[in-house]
Parts: C-alpha cells; structure tokens; sequence
C-alpha cells in the first residue's frame, strides 16, 4: 500500500471519516470520536493467549483428550480486539464488545503479541473481531511478516464486514472464520440492530470466495491445518430454526464447495436474555440442531463441523484480563 494512497480502507486516513465497516458512520476516530464500534482509532485488545476450542482444522487437536498432551497442538493464537459494529442482544463477549474492556496496544506491540503467540507454538494468528481496526492491524502484520512471522493469519469476524474491505485484505488474511449470523432482515434488526446484515453477509462472503480463489484454493498442511480457506460459522438461536435454514440455503448459494462450515449449538443466554424471558431465555432444541446438521449434508457440504451435545456453556468465554498482552502477560 502507498503511504500517500488516502482512498485505501487500509489507510490511517481511513480512521478520519470512518467507512470500515457497513454501518459507515463517518466518525473522525482518529479525532478520538467514537463510532458505531464504540473505538476510536486507538486500537484496543482484552487478551492474546493460546486459544483450544475453535474449529479442528484452526485449533487442531488441542482439545482432543484422547491424545497425550505432548500430542496435541498448542490451538489457535486467539487475539480478542475491545468493540464490535454489531450490538448482538444475546452476545457472550460484550464485556470486550460493548462494554469497553480492553488494553491500548500500538502497531508494534500488536505485532510482537503475533510472534510470541508463534513463539508459544500457536498454529496460526487469530483476530476476533479486529477489523474495525483494519489499517492498524494489516500494519502489524507486515511488520510482523517482516520480523519472521510464518504462521496463518485467520480473520475472525461477525461476518458484518465491507465486500472492498475483504478484498483489500486478499494476501494479508488467510483463512476467514466469519460468521453467518442471520438470513431475515427483520431478525437482523431486531436481534443485532443491523437490518442490512444478510445483505452485507453475503457481500463479503462472495469478496471472500473471489480472495480465496486468486490465492490457489483451500489449503492444508500436511497435518491438516487450514493455512488457506474460508470457515463460515452459524450459531443456531432458539426458536428460529427456520432462518437457521434459509442461512445454509443463502450460504450454500454463495460458496458451496469453496467453505468449510460450522454449525454451532452453544448457544448460552446472557443475563439479559434470561431477564427478558421468551425463547432466547432458553436453549436450541436437539432435534433442530440435528436437523440442520443433516440439512447441510442434503445441500452438499463437503466439510461440516458441528458440536456435541453439552456443549452450552459460559465457560466458552474467556477472561478477558489482558492476558498475553504487552507489559499484562500473566
């Protein structure tokens, strides 16, 4: 990128009238206004450690019980950046998303966080929800590259992103782990304030195919971890199996045969949802779950991830204390 280029998403100028995200608020954050996100252009961090829970083929068998613990792979380098453009009702981190926690951390700081986390044996580097910071994190990654990084870069996302976002970051991210969350407009609206949601989903998830075809293709080492491909998530909410449906049918639409796909029941309602009562005060219903999972199949999906039974729980939320994090590592 040219230092002059002001037009680039990936440009500090970026910051001054914000447009990273759809909601393109036109926020001066690097005036130190706040956007939709809730961040200015300070980026902010709530903890870098290594991370055993994600999808096999990012986290590899970390989790796997079954094998010795010197078999295991060390997981996923997990970074959880502070803010979010979406205001999910039902979200498990808005400690970190919506309620301001979280660390200052400079270009470089966020690039040395990269390589001690390769340095602890992390299979790849994984931002959660840091695109709102886009400009300051694709500068550490060049530094970071520049220092010795080798490992993956996997972008975390809600899936709320800009199609010409995703694709100025064709060669710095190499494997999206995005979200779909939602195909009802109105479920958008009401459940994350963002009615536009499916329709910017599906935007970026095209940019991401079209990335992920000029790159060659998915990707494995020979140990099976993605250093290249696209992972797309969906946590099924209770009571709306049927969006849950039209999700897979809209996903299958865009990118059957180019993802991965994941299909999450850990759904676990947050003090708020349980204070409000109705379904989201409640749980997915095993047969819905189970529905969906062989849904997937009848679509054609080639590799479906899913989770057992029990797996709703709040012990799926780490803490987020500023552990890993420059001058905080525990």
């Amino acid at each position: 990128m040219n230092a002059c280029d002001t037009s680039s998403l990936l440009s500090a100028a970026a910051y001054v009238r914000c447009e990273l995200c759809p909601r393109r608020c036109g926020v001066n954050r690097a005036a130190g206004a706040r956007g939709v996100c809730g961040e200015t252009a300070t980026m902010r961090a709530a903890r870098a450690a290594l991370h055993l829970w994600e999808e096999p083929p990012i986290s590899g068998t970390a989790a796997d019980d079954a094998l010795p613990a010197e078999a295991r792979d060390a997981g996923s380098g997990t970074i959880f950046f502070s803010g979010c453009p979406l205001r999910c009702v039902y979200c498990q981190n808005a400690e970190v998303s919506a309620r301001g926690a979280g660390w200052p951390l400079t270009v470089d700081e966020l690039a040395e966080t990269m390589l001690a986390l390769e340095a602890q044996g992390a299979l790849n580097v994984n931002l959660v929800t840091a695109l709102h910071f886009a400009p300051s994190v694709a500068e550490a990654i060049k530094r970071a590259r520049a220092r010795g990084l080798t490992i993956p870069i996997v972008a975390n996302t809600s899936g709320y992103e800009r199609a010409e976002l995703v694709r100025e970051l064709a060669g710095t991210v190499d494997v999206w782990l995005t979200d779909f969350k939602y195909a009802s407009p109105e479920l958008a609206a009401r459940l994350s304030h963002a009615r536009d949601y499916p329709e910017a989903a599906s935007e970026a998830l095209e940019a991401m195919v079209e990335s992920l075809e000029a790159a060659g293709g998915r990707k494995e080492d020979e140990a099976g971890h993605l250093t290249h491909g696209i992972i797309v998530r969906h946590l099924m909410l209770p009571g709306e199996a049927a969006d849950s449906f039209a999700v897979l049918d809209r996903v299958a639409a865009l990118a059957l045969g180019h993802c991965d796909l994941s299909l999450m029941n850990q759904y676990t309602p947050n003090e708020a949802c349980r204070q409000a009562g109705g379904a989201l005060a409640g749980g997915v219903e095993p047969e819905d779950y189970e529905a969906l999972i062989a849904y997937a199949y009848e679509l054609g999906f080639e590799r479906v991830w899913w989770q057992e039974a029990g797996t709703v729980s709040e012990s799926f939320v780490p803490a987020f204390d500023g552990t890993g994090l420059p001058g905080r590592r525990a």
